[in-house]
């Protein structure tokens, strides 16, 4: 794996990862950054979200789910001093589909977390990871939390 940080200009830089795509990335404007990107921190964050979204839609696929919508919602809480690392990361999956199997959706965000997704795997050495699930679906609505960390 690649990626090389190009500087335009300010704090405003130009991403370019292995896979050929480029992000802007910018600091905040506090710091002398003018908004033109995403924070660094704030790619790290959404980085851990999708790639644990990746596995559990993987294995939900695996296990014939029928999903409509999928996504997850990161909420993070960062130190208070340098370095400022994520202390605490809340990863709310929100699954909608027909009859959606709730053990199926927990098996794979266990999973996900437990084995498969190096990101949370590496952010969970400084932050506390918890999850919540919420399955909306035609025959069921119901949501709960997972604490599998």
């Amino acid at each position: 794996m690649k990626s090389t940080i190009k500087w335009t200009d300010n704090l405003q830089f130009v991403a370019e990862v292995g896979s050929g795509h480029a992000i802007v990335v910018d600091g905040a404007p506090d710091h002398g950054g003018r908004n033109t990107g995403s924070r660094p921190m704030e790619l790290v964050l959404a980085g851990a979200a999708s790639c644990t979204a990746i596995d559990v839609i993987l294995m939900l696929k695996k296990s014939r789910q029928t999903i409509t919508s999928f996504s997850v919602d990161a909420d993070a809480e960062r130190a208070s001093e340098d370095p400022k690392v994520f202390t605490a990361i809340k990863l709310t999956f929100r699954v909608s589909g027909n009859s959606v199997d709730r053990a199926a959706v927990e098996r794979a965000v266990k999973l996900s977390k437990e084995k498969y997704c190096s990101a949370t795997a590496m952010l969970g050495h400084t932050a506390i990871i918890t999850t919540e699930i919420v399955i909306d679906s035609t025959t069921q609505s119901t949501n709960a939390l997972l604490n599998i960390g």
